[in-house]
């Protein structure tokens, strides 16, 4: 999958545009991405994320930067042995390329808006 731009409330994948937060696999999209607490990223909210052992999950806290990944989240993460970039989605999206075009397994989880 490549991100091919992103700007306030909407994100073009592939040449298909969404509306809506979103997790980007290699192979699939998943779209209408809602997280238990809103602006916080839990682990409970990377359903299917963990299970496909990514290398690296590179999140998009939104615009501004108001999501937030908990410590918990964190943690998880790392004992997973799976890399965190999280940034501002304006900057996440790129990394993201950057990533898939490194060879890594990367997955994305966008917040599109705040």
């Amino acid at each position: 999958m490549h991100i091919d731009s992103y700007s306030f409330g909407i994100m073009k994948v592939d040449g298909n545009e969404y509306r809506s937060d979103l997790i980007v696999f290699p192979d699939k999209i998943k779209q209408n991405w809602w997280r238990m607490q809103g602006h916080n990223l839990a682990v409970e909210d990377l359903d299917g994320i963990l299970d496909f052992e990514p290398e690296v999950l590179v999140v998009g806290k939104g615009i501004s930067g108001l999501m937030q990944v908990s410590a918990s989240t964190i943690e998880a993460l790392r004992e997973q042995g799976i890399e965190l970039i999280a940034e501002n989605t304006d900057r996440a999206w790129q990394l993201f390329n950057e990533q898939v075009q490194q060879g890594r397994k990367a997955i994305g989880a966008f917040h599109l808006t705040c």
